[in-house]
């Protein structure tokens, strides 16, 4: 007779075989993992969902809008994509012709696309650009609206092989940066002001809440051009950005990213062409960076706003892409609090005298944070202006960026990676005494020409494998 006891022992058994066998298993992935991370992107590509849309197009003309790149159709705008979202989603129509709008905010289920001679020109007045919940150089605020605005959606795309044109110029957006070489002259205002950038970092050092962070109009904090705020499953596929105010592509606290076939070229400052922040999940592929600062840069929130949210970016990839010039091709910081771990970078061209490195990592111990197993794969390096690889936990940009959260860094690993003119140094690395950066790997690095092999301060464990720099095989340092 089968009692409901053994049938209770049955059931505890299975569990614990379930158990036993499901742990087994994570420990064999694990260690494929370990043994060929590359075999982790594979899975995480797999794993990221795709947008998709109903056949339904919401033609912008249709509600008003004039393709004349003088009146404003940020009414037309607001009506196609609210129509669009009520009736389940769709293609908002941007058809051939400039159009003038003010910020365009999307909706969950919408794709925004843009004819191949579409353009859309975004107003240079910054009153239009209200108060909403953003970031500045990784610190929460409410500030001037991103010129493109996606708060909380699932399901959201951007393509089209027209043109988004912030129309930022010396003469707007970019003198608020301080800069006389872009269009600032002394008495002008500008967020270095006490009560702009410095009063929104000390707001995040006291904890200040958000919402009472209130910048905005008067404040000069220039707005990021695409903001994805709390987002899952997003496109930016095909088009051409230029003339942003300050950081180009930004996902924020967003999860399930594709970046594909975008094309970047604006000079200004801070002009960042894909920032990931807070995010895991993102694919950045077949894009190319013509840059005023860092062509892709990984964050994680800035000092006590990122320890605050605690977030780290994560599973992020970079495929396919041309980098051109730009403070560096790929970039870990400097806003960097919450940590960065499992950096896929593969297939890449990076080419400029106006390059200053291929591969960065910076941050310092105001900002703390642990950043971790980075891959590098198949490069082609024409020219760079200081180094091929370099990381530092001495950033700083600003002064007094000294404090008490010691940065960790370790596991970078570059293989089969081609350089013709390394400028400087092949690797550039420098870490504290008490936390000292450790575990990098060159395999199957070639550097036709460099200025010096590498400078090191407080780095254990630098392995060079069948790597030849200046014509010579270089010996591992283990210490």
């Amino acid at each position: 007779m089968i009692t409901r006891k053994y049938l209770t022992l049955k059931a505890i058994s299975f569990l614990i075989l379930f158990c036993f066998m499901f742990l087994s298993c994570a420990k064999q992935v694990s260690a494929t993992s370990e043994a060929n991370p590359w075999q982790k992107m594979d899975l995480i590509i797999k794993s990221i969902p795709e947008t998709h849309f109903k056949d339904a197009v919401y033609n912008v003309k249709d509600f008003g809008a004039v393709a004349d790149g003088k009146t404003s159709n940020t009414a037309a705008f607001v009506k196609a994509i609210k129509k669009c979202a009520e009736e389940g989603g769709g293609k908002v129509l941007v058809p051939n012709g400039k159009y003038l709008t003010g910020p365009i905010h999307l909706e969950s289920n919408v794709n925004l696309h843009l004819e191949d001679q579409a353009e859309i020109l975004f107003s240079t007045d910054s009153k239009e650009y209200f108060l909403v919940h953003t970031s500045f150089e990784g610190t929460e605020l409410m500030n001037h609206s991103p010129l493109i605005y996606v708060k909380g959606k699932t399901n959201v795309a951007i393509t089209g092989k027209g043109i988004l044109n912030g129309q930022a110029n010396n003469s707007n957006w970019w003198p608020w940066c301080g800069h006389k070489g872009y269009g600032w002259e002394k008495g002008q205002p500008s967020q270095h002001d006490k009560l702009n950038r410095d009063n929104l970092v000390e707001m995040a050092e006291k904890d200040v809440p958000v919402e009472e962070r209130v910048f905005g109009e008067g404040h000069y904090l220039r707005p990021n051009f695409i903001e994805f705020f709390e987002c899952n499953t997003v496109l930016v596929k095909d088009i051409k950005i230029i003339n942003a105010p300050f950081w180009i592509l930004h996902p924020i606290k967003s999860t399930n990213v594709i970046i594909d076939g975008v094309t970047v070229k604006s000079h200004g400052p801070n002009n960042d062409g894909c920032d990931p922040e807070y995010s895991q999940n993102v694919i950045i592929r077949n894009c190319t960076f013509d840059t005023g600062d860092d062509c892709i840069a990984i964050k994680s929130g800035r000092d006590a706003d990122g320890r605050r949210v605690g977030i780290p970016s994560k599973n992020i990839i970079v495929q396919n892409c041309k980098m051109v010039d730009g403070h560096g091709g790929v970039v870990m910081g400097s806003e960097i609090s919450a940590g960065v771990n499992n950096v896929f970078v593969e297939n890449c061209v990076m080419d400029s005298p106006e390059l200053d490195r291929a591969i960065r990592i910076k941050t310092n111990s105001k900002r703390g944070g642990t950043t971790e197993d980075i891959f590098v794969r198949n490069l082609q390096v024409g020219t760079v202006k200081e180094c091929v690889l370099r990381v530092t936990m001495f950033y700083d940009l600003y002064g007094s960026q000294t404090g008490n959260f010691m940065p960790s860094i370790r596991n970078i690993h570059l293989e089969n990676i081609k350089v013709k003119n390394g400028g400087k140094f092949g690797i550039l690395a420098d870490g504290y005494k008490e936390s000292p950066i450790e575990n990098i790997t060159f395999k199957d690095v070639e550097i036709t020409k460099v200025d010096s092999v590498y400078s090191l301060k407080n780095v254990k464990n630098v392995n060079f494998i069948n790597t030849y720099i200046n014509g010579k095989k270089i010996e591992s340092i283990k210490n």
